[in-house]
């Protein structure tokens, strides 16, 4: 018997080499069993260990691939990965919000790629502040948190944020706890414990993580649950391959 699936939408990157951005988000949603729609938000040169040059797509572009298909498919959930700067992603997420209301959006704040890469020069902690208002989850690493909130201490930066939406700070490249995820909820903190002995590193394991929770809340789980989750299948690509481009699977 046919089944439907849920819709749920990536902004980002067209990352050549497949490992990050757009590309690794529909592999992962194919995975999670949902309908993945894709929006170009920036063209790159890279591979899984160089990150070269970077086009920036303006919004008006961005949001006339978005829009048919936001009007043709009722979208609870999306996901946010690189944008130009933050007016570019203000502008977004209001058009967005104004496309399809109630729409919770994920965000994953790309703000330097693996390979060292700086996408955005300096932070305007403020407006930042500002549009995470509008954002249901920001998942940022260690080194995100302390850029978005101008604090020195990961945990303290991810407290603050989370008064404007939940936060989920990755463990990656936490100094003391690597691979140790805390999600902030409110007053509510719960830390995910690594379950894989042996992971490898992997370019765009943070894209994956936030597309593999988008599919999770997109399928009726909590917040919690779908971080829960959206960690185990990420432990299985940083596990599934020694290099830095891994293999999708459930």
């Amino acid at each position: 018997m046919e089944q439907e699936r849920p819709y749920v939408m990536s902004f980002a990157g067209l990352d050549p080499s497949g490992g990050a951005g757009l590309l690794a988000d529909i592999k992962t949603f194919e995975q999670h069993r949902v309908s993945g729609l894709g929006v170009c938000t920036a063209i790159t040169v890279q591979t899984p260990e160089q990150f070269i040059s970077v086009e920036w797509l303006p919004v008006t572009h961005i949001l006339a691939q978005a829009k048919p298909l936001l009007n043709n498919s009722k979208l609870q959930y999306c996901k946010i990965g690189i944008m130009a700067d933050i007016q570019s992603l203000q502008e977004l997420v209001r058009q967005v919000k104004q496309l399809s209301p109630g729409i919770r959006i994920i965000l994953d704040p790309v703000l330097k790629a693996s390979a060292g890469y700086t996408f955005h020069g300096s932070i305007q902690q403020h407006a930042w502040k500002e549009l995470l208002s509008e954002i249901y989850l920001l998942t940022p690493n260690y080194d995100e948190a302390l850029m978005l909130s101008g604090l020195t201490d990961g945990e303290a930066a991810a407290r603050e944020l989370s008064a404007c939406c939940a936060v989920l700070l990755k463990g990656g490249h936490h100094k003391n706890k690597p691979g140790y995820d805390t999600l902030y909820t409110g007053d509510v903190i719960h830390t995910f414990k690594p379950v894989l002995r042996e992971v490898f590193p992997k370019h765009g394991s943070g894209c994956v993580l936030s597309a593999a929770i988008t599919a999770g809340l997109a399928h009726g789980q909590s917040l919690h649950d779908a971080c829960a989750n959206g960690k185990v299948y990420t432990e299985k690509l940083l596990a599934s391959h020694s290099s830095l481009t891994g293999y999708h699977h459930i």
